[in-house]
C-alpha cells in the first residue's frame, strides 16, 4: 500500500514506508530520512501503548539525541542522522 493505506506488516507497504499505529489502526507510513524526528526505542514491550507509531530511520542512519547548539538545554528529542 502507499502512505495512508491499512495494512498488517511492513511488506504490505510499498518501499520506503512501513506498517505503522495510527490511533488502532494500522497504516503505511514514510521511513524517516535525515534530520526527521524519530522515537527513540524504549525498551522492548513498552511502545505497545503508542498510538502515533513512527517507522525507523532509513537505512544507514540511527535514531540519536539531537544536539541543538543554539540550545543550552538537553534536548530530548531524537532525529535520524
Amino acid at each position: 500500500g502507499h502512505e495512508g493505506d491499512p495494512c498488517l506488516r511492513s511488506s504490505d507497504c510499498i518501499e520506503g514506508h512501513c506498517c505503522a499505529r495510527h490511533f488502532w489502526t494500522k497504516i503505511c507510513k514514510p521511513v524517516l530520512y535525515q534530520g526527521e524526528v524519530c522515537t527513540k526505542q524504549r525498551k522492548k514491550g513498552s511502545h505497545g501503548l503508542e498510538i502515533f507509531q513512527r517507522c525507523d530511520c532509513a537505512k544507514g542512519l540511527s535514531c540519536k539525541v539531537w544536539k541543538d547548539a543554539t540550545s543550552s538545554s538537553k534536548s530530548r528529542l531524537h532525529v535520524c542522522q
